[in-house]
């Protein structure tokens, strides 16, 4: 807009004074952000109708009034970031793949007094680099980010990256947030930046201030968990070191990990490059004991600690007796999620064949099953369960640990995957495919399947009620106490001899099969209120009269749903055999029925409406 048809637009409403300098940058060729269209470019002002016409991504020639975009739209300076996409792409190609530190010094140079928050650059940087691969380039970025002088990298996204006037070291910075913080969490975070850095000698004397800030945060914090104070021990002792200290200093790391209840817990939040140090450091301190122990963190282990454990245990000649524990654990069902997810992702690896051959059978895929399924019912929001994404995406994986198989048992498998709660309805048919490709025969297992869910159940109301209540028991408080008879059972020692552990998995098969025969019950349910019932012939919803043959009595008999049945009151449901023969049937017409070795004839006498009685 040029100054004339800003003036014209201000003379006409005067409260847009106070934007002048704003409608003034709405000039054709300037790009801008808006509030809810996005990114765009002005192309033009009409001012015959006193509208901005802009081009957006998916509106172009777009005509919006500049009083409304003074609010809601910002025209951005030529050197923003978005802008030099649109001009200047192929250097900022070369930024995005070369050098992120610049990119944000660059970022940073076209806000006011060279600073925007977090939020504010995780926006911008999400559409510079592209929503798909924004967030793993960001994780890269940030760590040559945090070692470029010139920026000053906020604690919290609401904080903001600063564009220094004078650029600083790394270390300088480092040692400014220490001496600025009281958080015991964050002054141990920062001593492991500084040990990190390489000009560890020109620190020594920070270092000191370091060591006793270190120190004091182990010692007298309520704010570490366990696993913290262990690792802030370790930083501490390795600053100590670095100066040159002689003695101890308390508590020691053997103290804090003296009680071998408490090594489970540490070990789930211990972070992953101390992950080493911790099972040295458990070895040293519980020799006689180690062995058991570090079994005992191996089967409760997740995600890198299990790698961990796994490398440290055969490292220090423990393989065969690892190869027996993953078999026992197997046989007893007790293999988790973290260590059978190891197992597949390792099967094929030569350093671990002899301790891993034995493992890839039916048996195999049995325990992934369960631990998919279990983690499944455990769970109480929707997320990703890793153990089924790699049953899903490994394609061989399947043909892997059917090898062995015989028809009967990967027909059973093939009948635990279509109960298993881990999996979505069409993952289930891809990896039934899988099945089908080596053994054909289980295709009849989808016919099946496929038969019984196209045909509807027509149910009451009330029956649906009350079969739906059965479900949610089941799901909500029979399986998770079953769940944990299993687990109470587990720890009473050899599951061979344990007749507790043997009923409680007898007791899981039934709820299991009973939660699937209800959710497919369920799926096939269409709930009625009989008010389509005929009185031309029995349908569902009649109220029929018939005659014995044998004693000339008449009996008046309900039919109605599926899971509907009163047998004192004479109401029956249209799936009994009685209700079936019935149906369709016509005044005068008659039926035989056979039950047991007996044969009854009835004739049909008047037909009503269950909704004209009922009501």
């Amino acid at each position: 807009m040029n100054p004339e048809a800003v003036s014209a637009l201000i003379a006409k409403n005067p409260t847009l004074k106070a934007a002048k300098a704003k409608l003034e940058a709405m000039t054709p060729g300037a790009y801008c952000v808006h509030r809810s269209w996005g990114f765009g470019q002005i192309k033009s002002y009409d001012e015959a109708a006193q509208r901005l016409v802009i081009d957006f991504k998916d509106k172009p020639g777009h005509l919006m009034d500049p009083a409304f975009c003074v609010t809601t739209m910002e025209v951005l300076p030529s050197n923003h970031l978005l802008v030099r996409k649109e001009t200047d792409g192929a250097k900022i190609a070369e930024l995005i793949a070369e050098n992120p530190a610049q990119l944000l010094v660059e970022a940073l140079e076209s806000y006011p007094n060279h600073a925007a928050t977090a939020i504010e650059i995780e926006i911008v940087l999400t559409q510079v680099v592209g929503p798909e691969k924004f967030k793993k380039w960001w994780s890269a970025a940030k760590k040559l980010i945090a070692k470029d002088p010139r920026i000053t990298i906020p604690e919290k996204k609401t904080e903001c990256y600063i564009l220094r006037e004078k650029p600083i070291s790394a270390e300088d910075e480092i040692l400014e947030q220490f001496k600025a913080t009281r958080s015991a969490r964050r002054r141990i975070a920062l001593a492991v930046e500084l040990l990190d850095t390489a000009n560890k000698k020109e620190l020594k004397a920070e270092l000191g201030e370091i060591l006793q800030g270190v120190t004091e945060a182990v010692r007298d914090s309520n704010q570490l968990s366990k696993a913290e104070r262990l690792h802030g021990a370790a930083v501490r002792d390795d600053l100590a070191k670095l100066l040159g200290h002689s003695g101890e200093l308390e508590p020691t790391q053997a103290a804090l990990i003296a009680d071998a209840r408490d090594l489970p817990s540490i070990a789930e939040t211990i972070p992953v490059q101390f992950q080493r140090r911790f099972l040295n450091l458990v070895q040293e301190t519980h020799p006689i004991e180690a062995r058991d122990i570090l079994f005992n963190l191996l089967k409760v282990s997740q995600g890198k600690f299990t790698t961990e454990c796994i490398n440290f245990l055969v490292e220090h000649d423990h393989g065969a007796e690892l190869a027996a524990a993953l078999q026992r654990w197997q046989t007893e069902q007790n293999l988790r999620a973290p260590v059978l997810l190891w197992i597949v992702k390792n099967r094929h690896s030569k350093k671990f064949a002899k301790l891993l051959n034995d493992l890839i059978t039916p048996r195999l895929l049995s325990a992934i099953f369960f631990a998919i399924d279990y983690e499944a019912l455990q769970s109480s929001t929707v997320r990703r369960i890793p153990l089924a994404d790699i049953l899903s995406d490994d394609s061989e994986l399947i043909a892997d640990l059917l090898s062995t198989a015989d028809p009967e048992t990967a027909r059973d498998l093939a009948n635990t995957l279509l109960l298993n709660q881990g999996f979505e309805e069409l993952t289930k048919k891809s990896l039934l495919a899988r099945f089908i490709k080596i053994f054909p025969n289980i295709q009849s297992i989808v016919a099946t399947e496929s038969e019984g869910r196209d045909e509807q159940l027509l149910v009451s109301r009330a029956s649906h009620d009350r079969k739906r209540e059965e479900y949610e028991t089941i799901i909500s408080k029979k399986i998770p106490e079953n769940s944990k008879a299993i687990a109470a059972a587990r720890e009473h020692g050899d599951l061979k001899e344990n007749s507790e552990y043997k009923m409680a998995k007898q007791d899981q098969s039934v709820l299991m099969a009973q939660k699937a025969l209800l959710e497919r019950e369920l799926a096939r349910a269409q709930i009625t209120d009989f008010s389509e019932a005929s009185t031309t012939q029995v349908s569902v919803g009649s109220v029929v009269e018939v005659k014995s043959a044998s004693t000339g009595q008449s009996t008046r008999y309900t039919l109605l749903g599926a899971w509907d049945g009163e047998p004192e009151k004479n109401i029956i449901s249209y799936k009994t055999a009685l209700g079936a023969a019935l149906i369709g049937k016509k005044p005068g017409d008659s039926v035989t029925i056979k039950i047991g070795n007996n044969e009854e004839t009835y004739t049909i006498g008047n037909i009503l409406r269950y909704a004209d009685t009922a009501a």
